[in-house]
């Protein structure tokens, strides 16, 4: 489990604004309460860069937070800041969905897994709410934000302790929220 409550370069835990932030969603003595409230602080208080065509990029947990923006993977880099800041074990999942509709292109989409007393692993998807995407924090049952619908979406197996090589890319080679948009990473196993 160390490596699932570690800060490195992108889940930087022990940045101040990250390790201050954790602590005031910690009001709870409870984890599962404390998952709670981060989860629904980074689906509903940051903006989900491509809805809201929000620059700056962002990657590092910290500057999720001080700008208040971010593609879903940055998210999941905050919401993994936020609960190991808390000592509760989290990872990074992603799944590989159609970017359109039924169909190629396709493309990652980032998540986290959150290790829960009662249940183990449970996934959670703070992309952020919106008409026609819905996630939400109801263990056990996962209410992840897309449904695998196409032959060729999935859920890409296992647990990372840090980003993907190609979400950090993405997120550090493109400069605006276009730019990502059309350089979206993928997966190929």
């Amino acid at each position: 489990m160390d490596d699932y409550l570690e800060s490195s370069e992108y889940i930087d835990w022990k940045h101040p604004l990250v390790v201050n932030k954790a602590k005031e969603l910690a009001e709870s003595v409870n984890d599962e309460d404390i998952v709670k409230q981060c989860f629904e602080f980074v689906r509903d208080s940051i903006k989900h860069s491509w809805d809201y065509k929000l620059n700056p990029v962002t990657c590092k947990a910290s500057d999720v937070l001080q700008y208040g923006t971010g593609y879903c993977y940055a998210k999941s880099h905050l919401l993994a800041a936020l609960l190991r800041a808390n000592h509760i074990p989290a990872g990074l999942c992603y799944q590989r969905l159609t970017i359109e509709s039924d169909g190629p292109p396709y493309c990652l989409h980032g998540l986290n897994a959150v290790y829960l007393q009662q249940y183990g692993w449970y996934r959670v998807d703070a992309r952020g709410n919106k008409a026609g995407v819905t996630a939400e924090f109801c263990p056990p049952q996962e209410k992840l934000a897309f449904p695998i619908v196409d032959s060729a979406e999935k859920d890409i197996p296992g647990i990372w302790a840090t980003p993907l090589p190609q979400v950090v890319k993405a997120l550090t080679e493109n400069k605006s929220v276009e730019l990502v948009y059309k350089n979206l990473p993928d997966y190929h196993s």
